[in-house]
């Protein structure tokens, strides 16, 4: 495990990795590094697979596992308020090891970066059956050139999901990632870590304040 330690921490996130790199891959440190500067502590680790060496990742169950023991770990030594999530792949597991309620304490949130909704291609292999499942607030971003899951089919799945949120980023790919930067024009995972720190920021507000704040806006 690796920690990127906010200086005056509001929470703590256990962010796993996707399936083709780990924890120490330069997006990993960007996002974890970036969400630190905002005042999210961030744990990443290995999946077995990753730390053995090998390529093609653990089943189901070995991922889950592997999610939940380094979830425990981190709860066992954290007073404050913990999320979870993952860059595709690690989100999807941190969003299955929560619907089988197997996160203790659960989780205030889940964030997933590139929802691997289904493989590229294969429109009809969604992998969303255990997301109604998930208590918890769940907010997935995702770039609009994602070919693991349309903008289209992502607003299709939130839909159904009441304490679910989408943002979406313009020209993002699976990794929120630009194809070319340009000039005035924002880079999209700098945009999508802004978006997830201000979504956990806006989780941990009290219920009374968030209504106190709705009646203010009201015309």
């Amino acid at each position: 495990m690796r920690t990127h330690a906010a200086e005056t921490p509001l929470a703590t996130l256990v962010l796993g990795h996707g399936a083709g790199a780990g924890h120490d891959h330069p997006w990993m440190t960007r996002v974890a590094d970036g969400l630190a500067a905002r005042g999210i502590t961030v744990v990443t680790f290995d999946f077995p697979y990753m730390a053995q060496g090998r390529k093609v990742p653990d089943r189901g169950p070995v991922l889950e596992n592997a999610f939940q023991a380094t979830w425990l770990a981190v709860a066992a030594r954290t007073s404050g308020p913990l999320f979870a999530g993952g860059k595709s792949m690690g989100g999807r597991i941190a969003t299955q090891v929560a619907a089988r309620g197997a996160l203790h304490p659960e989780p205030i949130g889940l964030v997933s970066f590139g929802y691997p909704l289904h493989p590229p291609g294969k429109p009809a292999e969604r992998r969303d059956r255990h997301l109604p499942l998930v208590k918890a607030p769940l907010l997935f971003l995702s770039g609009t050139r994602d070919p693991f899951g349309s903008p289209e089919d992502l607003r299709d799945v939130v839909r159904g999901l009441p304490n679910a949120t989408l943002t979406l980023f313009d020209d993002g790919d699976h990794s929120i990632q630009g194809r070319k930067r340009k000039a005035g024009v924002e880079d999209p995972l700098e945009c999508a870590i802004d978006a997830a720190a201000n979504w956990m920021r806006q989780a941990l507000l009290p219920t009374d304040v968030l209504d106190r704040a709705s009646e203010r806006s009201r015309p």
